[in-house]
């Protein structure tokens, strides 16, 4: 596995430090500061980063996340991400990273990209459907706050999960529909009790960084066409 941080640009350079600028700004001028809310996000942008350049170490940091992400969910009684991220996006994690160590591109440093044959399609789909059912039935018998969007932001993680570990392009899509949702939902949650409201920071963060890695994607899966 190469060291990631010696293959970012200046331009990457600037978009990591100034993404946990933002964060560590938006966490420490909270009244009741959440270290455990800043740890995550710290790890979770720098996930981002280093997905973008398709290097193992952006999943290896995921697992890291999905504990920590875990965590902070069930605080808050949000069952559908702690579910999501404990019992789907932390073994996909580790699924992917086994997949990306043993798919690597000719130059050794990043992960090959596939591209999804109609198996693959219908397979997600498919995937994707029975994940989403099951696990709206769990939160509806937990009683899980806002579970409309609960049950989207499954439907989205289950796919941008299962994209990642097929090496698509398209994982970071998934992801960006994903934190989407979760503005919206943490949104809710602090109307309720303001200590989250650097998660909403941490997730439009994260959106932006998860569009940056779907162009750098694109455009590596353009070259090696």
């Amino acid at each position: 596995m190469s060291n990631p941080i010696k293959d970012l640009t200046r331009k990457e350079w600037m978009l990591w430090l100034g993404s946990l600028c933002i964060v560590i700004l938006s966490n420490t001028l909270t009244e009741n500061m959440d270290i455990l809310t800043l740890v995550a996000a710290c790890v979770g942008i720098t996930s981002l980063i280093f997905a973008a350049k398709g290097n193992v170490w952006a999943q290896i940091l995921m697992v890291v996340f999905s504990v920590l992400y875990g965590i902070i969910s069930w605080r808050f009684h949000y069952w559908g991400e702690m579910i999501t991220y404990l019992g789907m996006a932390l073994p996909m994690a580790v699924w992917s990273t086994i997949t990306w160590i043993k798919n690597p591109a000719p130059n050794g440093k990043e992960v090959a990209i596939q591209k999804l044959k109609p198996r693959h399609i219908l397979g997600v789909i498919v995937f994707a459907a029975v994940a989403t059912c099951l696990f709206y039935r769990i939160l509806d018998a937990l009683n899980t706050p806002h579970i409309l969007f609960s049950t989207i932001s499954i439907a989205t993680s289950v796919l941008a999960a299962t994209l990642t570990m097929l090496r698509s392009s398209y994982y970071a899509l998934g992801y960006a529909s994903n934190d989407i949702v979760l503005i919206i939902l943490w949104t809710l949650a602090s109307m309720e009790n303001p200590i989250y409201i650097p998660v909403v920071v941490n997730f439009a963060i994260f959106f932006f960084n998860d569009m940056y890695g779907f162009l750098c994607w694109k455009r590596r899966e353009k070259i090696s066409c």
